[in-house]
């Protein structure tokens, strides 16, 4: 094959989110859009939705912009998504050294994720000295009962960032008798201590794994066919990048690189150092700051799902509000709060009739009817067994068929009614089939302010659920975008004063309810006046943003940014980051006067002073950076260090002493560029 000679000065992004796959072609390294397209994300099958994008984005490149592209970037809310709906691979946890009783007396085992744990003995203590010895036959026992029932194995060992040495034992051990499915090791993915959170971040990890592999397999496939020759980078969740294969390895550090990405896209398309960025998508809104042009990170680790994880990131906010979010009606409820949005993501309707044919037929027999339970929601199937089935979803599945079907008419089909669908969750989580229903997309074709899909299916689901809370189609939809509006200005006010050190959560107290409704003018005739103000501009990105936006600012008082291109954030942000990695090492002195204990990635190591551990961390941790972020695609890679020493007072004795030398070691570097 001949060598192109072509400038390697245009990078390609793509961003994979549960709704819409982007796709945008921008120069190199500066991160001008020069052509940018959309396409619905396809969960059936991902290389339609990320493969129209790609093409579609390229027609409107330059001719020659195969050859031109020097580097992919991708970022992805599959795995936020997932938590988020509470999807994914089933994995088995083995825990080593870990106390069973006490994790069952403090109820810490509904934090692990999975209910397939096996506890294991071994483990070591706080200064890297092994406690019990590894128990190999029962965890070869354990891998052999569960290789063919799960996809995923993770390994979390107790103090296990202190001495690795038994999750490195037992991921090889599960290699050899666990088949070729991929093995998580806790203490590769965060150094900090925390068993719980340790083996949370672990679990979750791997059950990722198969979600990220099959989306990289379906870009680089796109990229082989479009003859796009250049390295693939993927996005974590605190804007930098990494190589593909490395992601491979930790897709939990891609939780929230969607979000990420699109801090990264805003701030470059808007220009704005000091903002508020929402990031309104199909499933979430995100809700990040920049401070003189940097995103906050988390220290504590994200919180997705419910799930509190040991992963760095953004300082995100996400919420489970969408442009896809469940519309529905909950009578239950005070008046107003009746109207319910979210947090799950559903196929509108107006999507789901583009599609497929009689769904709009089956919208006006459920008009015609005046259908109450269960109005204008379908099941969509995505595949047609799985045999890890329960009899009962088995014969759910069977009966929906390879077609989509309203609940009303499988209720109505069955003489045991609306139990019939009582295996639907199960279908759900396992993904074999998605929900559609009325959502915010559907509102906004009915009112005109959007149109990409079947208007009609749009109108009449509105005319079934507008009369539910007295309202016409229209007015019906009016307060649905509205709502939209009002929830993302609770959530930015809701973050804005939890970083402030207010818990999350203080708006649904009454007195925060009543003073939120006088804010944005919902209680006329108060004696009460008062106001809410955001300091700083909001900028607004996603698709359509306009729509919602400026009901947002008008609650806030702020000024509304939509910069350009603003819908294609998050791809222009997928390659717009460098390649970071980070290790902490610790220093610590031990008994015997004069030696101090080095606790390295690969084991302890001793030295005769403080001084002399810390050169040898420094030696150490710079050749394992190093090499870390060559693996994870970088070049030029500069590693910086930052040392904090933690003292003690000693009783009877004036000054203090050394507990502990604490050593973060960052290493950046540059995405590698074909040539």
């Amino acid at each position: 094959m001949k060598k192109s000679t072509a400038a390697k000065d245009l990078a390609l992004g793509v961003d994979t989110g549960g709704t819409y796959t982007d796709a945008a072609v921008v120069t190199w390294p500066a991160a001008a859009v020069v052509a940018s397209a959309k396409a619905l994300t396809t969960p059936g099958d991902l290389a339609i939705g990320v493969s129209e994008a790609i093409r579609a984005a390229l027609a409107g490149a330059p001719a020659d912009a195969t050859q031109r592209i020097g580097v992919v970037g991708l970022s992805t809310t599959l795995a936020t998504n997932a938590i988020v709906e509470g999807v994914g691979n089933p994995v088995c946890l083995l825990l080593i050294g870990y106390d069973a009783e006490l994790l069952r007396r403090f109820d810490f085992e509904r934090q692990l994720v999975t209910d397939d744990v096996v506890f294991i003995a071994g483990g070591h203590d706080g200064n890297g000295h092994e406690v019990t010895a590894l128990d190999e036959e029962a965890l070869i026992e354990a891998v052999r009962q569960r290789y063919t029932r799960v996809d995923a194995f993770a390994v979390s060992g107790y103090f296990s960032v202190r001495n690795a040495a038994h999750e490195t034992r037992a991921r090889e051990l599960i290699r050899v008798h666990g088949g070729d499915l991929p093995v998580t090791c806790a203490s590769e993915l965060t150094g900090q201590l925390d068993s719980i959170r340790r083996a949370t971040t672990a679990a979750l990890n791997a059950r990722l794994i198969p979600l990220l592999r099959g989306l990289v397999q379906t870009v680089r496939s796109t990229l082989l066919e479009t003859g796009i020759v250049a390295p693939l980078m993927v996005v974590k969740g605190d804007g930098s990048m990494v190589g593909a294969d490395f992601a491979l390895e930790r897709p939990v550090e891609t939780i929230l690189s969607g979000p990420a990405a699109s801090v990264v896209g805003a701030w470059h398309l808007a220009g704005q150092r000091d903002a508020w960025v929402v990031d309104i998508g199909g499933t979430t809104t995100d809700i990040a700051v920049l401070r003189d042009g940097l995103p906050r990170l988390d220290p504590e680790g994200a919180r997705v799902g419910g799930w509190r994880t040991m992963v760095e990131t953004l300082h995100v906010h996400t919420v489970g509000l969408g442009g896809d979010s469940h519309v529905r009606i909950d009578e239950r409820r005070r008046p107003a709060e009746a109207l319910q949005i979210g947090p799950r993501r559903v196929v509108p309707l107006s999507l789901l009739a583009q599609q497929h044919e009689g769904v709009v037929a089956e919208l006006r027999r459920q008009r015609h009817a005046g259908v109450e339970e269960f109005p204008a929601e379908f099941v969509v199937p995505l595949a047609a067994e799985d045999v890890r089935l329960s009899d009962l979803g088995r014969r759910l599945l069977q009966d929906i068929g390879p077609v989509p079907r309203s609940l009303t008419s499988m209720a109505e089909a069955s003489p045991y009614g609306r139990l019939a669908l009582a295996g639907l969750a199960e279908l759900e989580r396992r993904r074999l089939v998605l929900r559609a229903a009325f959502t915010p997309t559907d509102a906004l074709h009915v009112l005109g302010q959007y149109q990409a899909h079947d208007t009609d299916a749009a109108l009449l689901g509105a005319e079934l659920l507008g009369p539910l809370l007295g309202l016409t189609a229209v007015a019906f939809c009016r307060h649905v975008v509205d709502g939209v509006s009002r929830r993302i200005a609770v959530e930015v006010a809701g973050k804005a004063i939890s970083d402030e050190g207010v818990p999350l959560g203080w708006e649904c107290g009454d007195g925060s309810l009543a003073l939120l409704e006088r804010a944005f003018g919902e209680h006329p005739g108060t004696d009460l006046q008062t106001t809410l103000k955001l300091s700083q501009p909001l900028v607004l990105v996603g698709a359509p943003v306009a729509a919602y936006g400026p009901g947002v600012a008008e609650r806030l008082h702020t000024e509304l940014v939509v910069p350009p291109n603003a819908a294609v954030a998050n791809a222009v942000g997928a390659v717009a980051g460098g390649v970071v990695q980070h290790l902490r090492v610790q220093v610590r002195p031990t008994a015997q006067d004069g030696i101090f204990h080095v606790l390295l990635p690969g084991g302890l190591e001793a030295t005769r002073s403080l001084e002399g551990g810390v050169e040898l961390a420094r030696i150490r941790a710079t050749s394992y950076l190093q090499e870390l972020l060559q693996r994870a695609g970088a070049v030029a890679v500069e590693v910086r260090v930052a040392r904090k020493d933690f003292t003690a007072p000693v009783r009877g004795q004036p000054g203090v002493a050394l507990v502990e030398t604490e050593l973060v070691f960052t290493a950046v570097g540059k995405p590698l560029i074909s040539d």
